[in-house]
């Protein structure tokens, strides 16, 4: 992989910036970390190795293996969790640039709609807004449970 200057996602592939909960899982050219975002505590992200910008640039492996890996990676995120609903979506923009393409996998849970009386694509919007980023410590514990999560799933890395 040659990662990009100044790409966050490459920044945190290749260890430039810390990456709280490390690394879950790897499997056929992507990996899947916790967001370092505004998101929310347990919500993971899924992206390429290399840096990808389109969708339509994924060779056949990668786009072979996605949709097995966002079950997966959905089904830890709900099992470990417990949200009403798992979000999965597209991001790959970066001050309205196409960037480095990841899917956000993202636990909706009642307590967040409830706090931000908001859902969906509004729900991440209020959450955008309002800057705040899990605690590293709670991160990292969540993230020991999802990887455990993650490797114990019958479709395997």
């Amino acid at each position: 992989m040659e990662p990009v200057a100044g790409c966050l996602a490459c920044d945190l592939l290749v260890g430039v910036r810390p990456l709280p909960g490390g690394r879950l899982a790897e499997s056929s050219g992507w990996v899947v970390e916790h967001s370092v975002g505004p998101l929310g505590l347990g919500t993971l992200v899924v992206k390429p190795v290399r840096h990808v910008v389109h969708v339509a640039e994924l060779s056949v492996v990668e786009s072979a293996a996605l949709g097995p890996l966002l079950q997966r990676v959905a089904a830890a995120v709900t099992k470990v969790v417990q949200p009403e609903q798992v979000y999965v979506c597209l991001w790959s923009h970066a001050d309205a640039v196409p960037g480095h393409l990841h899917f956000v996998v993202q636990p909706a849970t009642k307590a967040d709609m409830a706090r931000f009386d908001a859902f969906g694509p509004a729900l991440q919007m209020a959450m955008f807004r309002e800057g705040a980023v899990p605690d590293e410590t709670e991160v990292e514990a969540l993230c020991e449970r999802l990887g455990a999560a993650l490797s114990l799933s019958p479709h395997g890395a």
